[in-house]
């Protein structure tokens, strides 16, 4: 047995030597078409959006059914109050999820599970997430990004014929990729895996492990050092959480999702059977982030679900509670906030059930929807349940618990604040996700003319490249000048008699489409090599995108509403209404884009760190306990209990 100090560290990487890493794991292609990056480039491709794409009869007739016995289900049997009281969902609550099928929602029906499409698993999430965002949470964990998913889309036949019958119905999984000392820079991963025979030999340490404290199957990234007949690098395994040398540590505890089983798990010689990795050697990452594609979906579902019922709350307390007399909601400033709810929620509804049905049909590639819903979702259901919290006051603030001791409703609204919070940086922080989506959206860029800012190419690749960027750029930057954003008559669909034009807002779109991509152009021209260190730029150019898009989808649901006669009237108010509080957001965006303070920012945080502002802190006390700002997750034996509980 080697002692820990044998053992691989953490690699030691240079800032390059990691976004290679990263770009590594990208795919590389675009395969399908793509409404959002063509959006980026200055190219509103409406076509690809509308007609709405819809889902098969049978489609909707299984996923109906399943949704009204999720919530016959939800209503009788599930308590969210004691989940957030006892900081733990109840056994037989997770075992009659595992006999109503919510364990295998995305997983074929050949292999036991339900075979719901994206929509219809989004919409249970959302439902479920209502209920207590706890079970939310850990369906999603299992289905999105646990063994299922990856297992599909790479595993061996074999795998599936193994695992998937055991994870639709009584198996939970859970995905392990962070460590302590490892976040979004998955090139300094230290967990390894070395061959040995027919086996791998896990060594290693996770941390936030989602579902970890519960799970019976673990997709596990571990390091394979490179070696005779082994290519090495990140790579997928599936192993069997009660597997010997498999400690769960310690059962996390957060600010929200007190429920969730969310655990530290070490790795002491493993033993993993070859047969057991998903894709070849070093495919890990790339799997993990193709995994991510729709799977990122399913947190921005559950976005919706809060938004619906922040709805619901303000709508009924606003209407009673009196102020100056006269009920709250008729206050502006207490109404601004309704109609913000109101129409963004409208509005992340559209992006969600739009994204998922591109997904289902397969047409699009849309890699960058599924991460602009992620982002755009996050950030407004967490602005959605901060205006809930403050549209109810102190009351807000009062946990329901409290509200109910004293004889009234028990609206766990600052709850849900508190629960919202961590979708901010579950699955990408928003700051990572606004790098990885400018990644995407400046790739044709750096398709033709990456080598001219490549410091390590030779002059020659220069040249090259040179050439080719001055031929893309001699046809693309023409079509920047006008269109039909121009054009009084054009997107003549969305102008209706008595209702709203909506005709105006894409219009709008499409003219800021090309705005955008002419500041890209412009940014690239300016900084060249340096853009990428242009985090706050490249951030509100994605924000822009992101609004755009939400402008887009909200229209077209909204007519596909109306001419399905679904409150298309309504449905083309709240378009309306949300198309014009983006427009301010998104004007503001591209002021922003050259008028802020990102220079100053730098200087002053120099300052910081260097100390120069440490007589700024004085005067308080730091209730901080003492210990390592990151824990010690030196590899060898666990020393501590084993709190690793399978449900059955």
């Amino acid at each position: 047995m080697s002692a820990p100090s044998d053992i691989p560290q953490a690699p030691k990487v240079t800032e390059r030597e990691a976004r290679q890493v990263a770009e590594a794991a990208r795919e590389q292609d675009w395969r399908k078409p793509s409404f959002a990056k063509e959006l980026f480039l200055g190219r509103f491709r409406l076509d690809l959006i509308h007609p709405h794409p819809l889902p098969a009869p049978d489609d909707v007739r299984r996923g109906e059914a399943f949704l009204a016995r999720l919530r016959g289900f939800c209503e009788t049997h599930v308590d969210g109050a004691l989940i957030e009281r006892e900081a733990r969902i109840p056994d037989e609550v997770i075992n009659g999820l595992k006999e109503l099928g919510a364990l295998g929602m995305k997983i074929e029906t050949k292999y036991g599970g339900l075979g719901l499409t994206q929509v219809y698993y989004n919409k249970a999430l959302a439902l479920a997430g209502s209920a207590s965002p706890a079970i939310g949470a850990l369906l999603s964990a299992h289905q999105s990004i646990g063994v299922p998913q990856p297992l599909k889309m790479f595993g061996t036949q074999e795998q599936k014929d193994a695992f998937l019958p055991r994870l639709a119905r009584t198996d939970i999984s859970a995905f392990l990729l962070t460590e302590p000392d490892v976040g979004s820079d998955p090139a300094r991963l230290a967990t390894t895996a070395v061959p040995d025979g027919d086996e791998y030999v896990l060594d290693g340490v996770k941390l936030w492990t989602t579902n970890g404290v519960v799970a019976d199957l673990l997709v596990v990234m571990a390091r394979v050092p490179e070696s005779g007949g082994h290519k090495g690098g990140i790579t997928a395994f599936v192993v069997e959480a009660g597997s010997p040398g498999i400690t769960v540590e310690h059962r996390n505890a957060f600010m929200g999702l007190r429920g969730i089983e969310n655990g530290v798990t070490r790795f002491h010689q493993v033993r993993v059977p070859a047969a057991n990795r998903i894709g070849p050697e070093g495919a890990g990452l790339k799997i993990a982030l193709t995994t991510l594609n729709t799977g990122r979906l399913s947190l921005p579902a559950m976005c919706v679900g809060v938004g619906k019922w922040s709805l619901k709350i303000a709508r009924e307390w606003s209407a009673v509670r009196e102020q100056w007399g006269r009920p709250v909601a008729r206050h502006e400033a207490v109404g601004a906030k309704i109609s913000f709810i109101a129409a963004t929620t409208f509005a992340l509804e559209a992006v969600v059930d739009l994204s998922s049905q591109m997904a289902d049909e397969s047409r699009n590639d849309i890699r960058i929807e599924a991460a602009l819903a992620k982002l755009y979702g996050s950030e407004m259901g967490w602005l959605i349940s901060d205006e809930l919290v403050q549209i109810r006051g102190g009351r807000g603030f009062e946990t329901a618990a409290s509200l109910a001791a004293r004889g009234e409703r028990a609206v766990p609204a600052e709850q849900m604040l508190r629960d919202m919070r961590i979708n901010r940086i579950f699955e990408g922080s928003t700051e990572i996700m606004h790098l990885l989506i400018a990644r995407e959206a400046v790739d044709a860029h750096l398709k033709v003319a990456g080598d001219i800012i490549d410091p390590d190419k030779p002059l020659s690749d220069k040249a090259k490249a040179g050439a080719n960027a001055a031929g893309f750029y001699a046809r693309w930057l023409p079509k920047l000048v006008s269109g039909p954003g121009q054009l009084p008559n054009a997107y003549g669909d969305f102008r209706v008699p008595g209702h709203p034009d909506l005709s105006a807002h894409l219009r709008y779109v499409e003219r800021s489409s090309r705005k955008l991509a002419r500041s890209t152009f412009y940014a690239m021209s300016r900084w060249q090599g340096r853009m990428e260190t242009k985090q706050g730029f490249l951030g509100r150019i994605v924000d822009i995108g992101a609004e755009l898009f939400a402008m887009s989808a909200a229209c077209v649901r909204a007519e596909h509403l109306r001419a399905d006669d679904d409150h298309g009237r309504e449905a083309y108010q709240l378009a309306d209404v949300f198309c014009r509080q983006a427009r301010l957001r998104v004007e503001e965006l591209f002021n922003r884009l050259w008028s802020n303070t990102d220079d100053i920012d730098k200087r002053v945080v120099d300052g910081v760190l260097s100390g120069t502002y440490t007589w700024l802190e004085e005067g308080v006390i730091d209730p901080s306990g003492d210990g390592p700002w990151i824990a010690d997750a030196t590899p060898g034996p666990a020393t501590g209990e084993n709190v690793h509980r399978p449900i059955r």
